[in-house]
């Protein structure tokens, strides 16, 4: 054997930024989590601790004024803060997923313009693609933009819009020529002080109740025609090239649930007592309780392996990224519901956490495209 064997190991630095982080959560999150989502109120506490600590978007490049931080290490600041409260870990993972098409597609004087506000912290950025008529069908878009003189000029709604209302800055796909189709879609970075935007009111939902979900609206919206990103009619490209990227984050962040769920029930049935022992002695407790730690660890190591390919600009990324989205999300939707049983009719309860974690767990399975689309998405990669 050889105790300096690396591969299939995380670095050092990667195990330090997982410490750093769980203690950060632990001490400046998790007390909160129960009334944020009780409130449905945004963890401003969190985005405090984020910033202070610079875990906000850790994968800005540093001659942007950020951490110049790997995509496995995002994935392990959202795992680490989705595992106490997973509306806090859409800061990072909806900043992540907003900027990612910048980074990927945007000229050097756009990344300048938009990206120093979110490393330093003055600035979240949010992801606008769905709408209404447009959920995994994202080509029939109606959102329009067309070129006047210096300007584009955006018109439409966009749908599901994470964190919307307190971002600043918001990646934007719509329409430039209808004739080309998929081809006819372009990409743009819209301030939230461009003349014509707004945002709707808040979604009134199952789970991740202290990120606010809203509609945001173009009504002849003014923005420079600097602000596109990449050439016109690429956006589409582009956005599908952001999701193969960022597909593995929901997968961490469910990942993060699960590992939640996971020690809250551990703890539990090592302390709850029935019969004259503790309900961990009963071997058909251990069972279930075996079965959710083995999906979780094949979740999280699967989500490293699909952001580690992603990080090294592997082609043909569309199944590992959709294989760990689905199979994490699936694996915290399960997990989470066996630690609620496990838990009995206080896990039913508002009192312990795993409720909480089993209606944020949902999510996973539906955002940045529904399981069924990810299996879609496999199986045309196996046919190829």
């Amino acid at each position: 054997m050889n105790p300096d064997f690396d591969t299939y190991r995380l670095s050092d630095e990667h195990e330090a930024l997982r410490e750093a982080v769980r203690a950060l959560a632990e001490k400046e999150i998790a007390p909160y989590a129960a009334e944020v989502d009780d409130q449905g109120r945004y963890p401003i506490e969190t985005q405090n601790a984020l910033v202070k600590a610079g875990f906000q978007a850790v994968t800005i490049p540093e001659e942007y004024g950020g951490q110049g931080a790997d995509e496995l290490a995002g994935c392990i600041v959202i795992e680490e803060v989705a595992r106490v409260c997973a509306s806090s870990s859409l800061i990072p993972a909806v900043n992540g997923l907003g900027l990612t098409p910048i980074l990927l597609s945007a000229s050097d004087e756009l990344k300048r313009e938009v990206l120093p506000s979110i490393a330093a912290g003055d600035a979240m950025i949010s992801y606008a693609l769905s709408e209404r008529e447009a959920g995994s069908d994202a080509a029939s878009m109606k959102t329009r933009a067309r070129r006047d003189g210096d300007e584009w000029v955006l018109a439409g709604t966009k749908c599901w819009i994470t964190n919307a209302g307190q971002s600043t800055w918001y990646t934007v796909m719509a329409v430039t020529d209808p004739e080309k189709k998929a081809n006819g879609i372009s990409a743009f970075v819209v301030h939230r002080d461009d003349p014509g935007f707004e945002v709707g009111p808040k979604e009134r939902k199952l789970g991740i109740n202290g990120s606010p979900t809203r509609e945001i609206y173009f009504t002849d919206c003014r923005i420079p025609a600097t602000r596109i990103i990449g050439a016109e009619g690429t956006g589409f490209k582009t956005a599908l090239a952001t999701l193969d990227h960022t597909r593995p984050t929901i997968g961490a962040q469910a990942v993060g649930i699960a590992q939640g769920a996971l020690d809250a029930a551990t703890a539990y049935i090592k302390e709850r007592k029935q019969f004259g022992r503790t309900i961990g002695e009963f071997q058909g407790v251990q069972f279930m309780l075996a079965d959710m730690a083995m999906k979780v660890e094949a979740a999280r190591q699967l989500v490293y392996v699909a952001t580690s390919r992603a990080e090294r600009g592997e082609p043909n990324l569309g199944f590992i990224s959709s294989a760990a989205k689905c199979f994490a999300s699936d694996t915290a939707m399960s997990v989470t519901t066996d630690a609620v049983q496990l838990l009995g009719g206080y896990g039913y309860t508002k009192d312990f956490p795993v409720e909480r974690m089993m209606r944020d767990a949902k999510i996973t399975q539906i955002y940045e495209g529904t399981n069924q689309i990810q299996r879609m998405v496999m199986a045309r990669a196996l046919l190829k």
